[in-house]
């Protein structure tokens, strides 16, 4: 990770590549690659996961939330990275105060509540991997444009994935 950081550091904030900081049908992904690990920073709206964004008022709301923990918190099926480099999920951490993870449900403010999810895999090969498919277009239907930032060992990059795109091309 040392490497990592002066790199990390020239990248913008990200809040600063998606433009306003709650945009519907758009998701942030900020991916680092290390010989060791790959991890995966996810910032959306909730709108885009469960279709509505806020603290869920219904059983039926209720159930839809924790189905969409429960699939985010596999995130091996969500994001699968390049064989060659041999990940495996580690942990995956998700913070939302509108659904109580990771926060004071009492912090949470009106109708347009976000999640924040960060996976970690741990990889024999992290530099090897030179794409990541990911699936949050086929999970997340109101989702349609992912803006990404990339940093790994050979380099940085952005780019957008729109819907129906899955490839993240980490090698160049």
């Amino acid at each position: 990770m040392k490497f990592l950081l002066p790199l990390l550091a020239a990248l913008p904030v990200s809040l600063a590549l998606a433009g306003p900081a709650h945009q519907h049908g758009v998701a942030t992904l900020d991916i680092a690659v290390e010989p060791t690990r790959v991890t995966l920073d996810l910032d959306s709206p909730l709108d885009n996961l469960l279709g509505f964004e806020r603290a869920p008022r219904t059983d039926a709301e209720r159930e839809r939330a924790a189905a969409v923990v429960k699939k985010l918190q596999a995130a091996d099926g969500l994001f699968r990275i390049d064989p060659a480099a041999g990940c495996t999920l580690a942990k995956a951490t998700l913070k939302s105060a509108a659904l109580g993870l990771g926060a004071d449900p009492a912090t949470a403010k009106g109708d347009h509540a976000d999640l924040e999810g960060r996976f970690e895999f741990t990889c024999k090969a992290g530099a090897k991997a030179g794409f990541i498919e990911v699936g949050l277009f086929d999970a997340f239907a109101p989702l349609k444009r992912i803006e990404l930032q990339v940093v790994t060992p050979r380099g940085q990059l952005k780019a957008v994935l729109v819907r129906p795109a899955s490839r993240v091309v980490l090698a160049r």
